[in-house]
């Protein structure tokens, strides 16, 4: 059955041990605040981990954009905090002055660097934003600068896309996500990027590694280390979740709302919020 919006109507709430959540771009016009607030008012977990890029102090350099559903974003956030689920922020690349005050509490919210996560069936996972591993922006400030306004207009591409998609009545679709499908490049890089970190994880001695990063959600086996990559909410609106048994599932939710991958089955299964 295809879930309701609970924005819509009051829908009956998803209970999750642990919830990883990055690259949301708060500040930036191609952040989807609206289907990440349906998301977190649709679900209790014990630990929510902000995996980095939550807000884009990249975006909000240039120009000053900030409506009243990111504001909401970080109301719901910082609610849940308040009202006892423990709240990790790893700062990323784009909200990186942030780390200076790793160590350090804010109304509830822990600021770590990095976080090992233990799931319910005893297993280790490095959590992390992933910048360390961009070898593009390694290569130097003009490749970063250029790929960075690129993919700019890549998601200016996807917001009228999308505009054009609701008008008619089709769903959501990622022009980016499409486009690094397609790019043979892109593709290469997303592998490469999936094994740098699968190697530092064995070297950690974890069975796994949680990241975000590269906007492109992944839950892939490399040997004995589970690489996840938990999405973002600008093109895929995804997020991962554990269950209360360990369990580890991709979820995508946009107007209808998906597991993407988990750890017994590779096709969609649609979640009933109704049950």
């Amino acid at each position: 059955m295809q879930g309701q919006s609970s924005v819509q109507g009051k829908a009956p709430v998803l209970r999750f041990r642990s919830v990883f959540v990055s690259d949301v771009h708060l500040g930036s016009r191609g952040c989807s605040a609206d289907y990440l607030l349906d998301f977190l008012h649709s679900i209790e977990c014990d630990t929510l981990y902000l995996v980095g890029d939550i807000v884009d102090l990249w975006s909000l350099k240039r120009s000053l954009y900030w409506p009243q559903s990111h504001t909401n974003v970080i109301r719901t956030i910082l609610g849940k905090a308040k009202r006892g689920t423990r709240v990790i922020y790893i700062p990323g690349n784009h909200d990186i002055s942030l780390r200076e005050y790793v160590g350090m509490q804010f109304g509830n919210v822990e600021l770590m660097r990095e976080a090992i996560h233990q799931t319910a069936d005893g297993r280790r996972f490095w959590v992390l934003h992933g910048d360390d591993f961009d070898h593009v922006i390694k290569a130097g400030p003009l490749l970063g600068y250029l790929g960075h306004h690129l993919y700019d207009f890549v998601l200016w591409l996807n917001r009228h896309v999308n505009f054009l998609r609701r008008t008619f009545g089709f769903p959501y679709w990622s022009v980016a996500a499409f486009l690094k499908h397609k790019m043979k490049n892109a593709v290469k890089y997303i592998a490469n990027y999936e094994r740098a970190l699968a190697t530092e994880a064995r070297k950690r001695g974890v069975d796994g590694v949680i990241c975000g990063h590269i906007h492109r959600a992944e839950m892939t086996q490399h040997d004995d280390v589970l690489y996840c990559n938990d999405g973002d909410w600008v093109e895929s609106c995804t997020t991962l979740v554990e269950d209360h048994a360990g369990r580890l599932s991709l979820l995508r939710w946009t107007e209808t709302q998906e597991v993407v991958l988990d750890g017994t089955r590779r096709e969609p299964l649609l979640i009933d919020r109704a049950a």
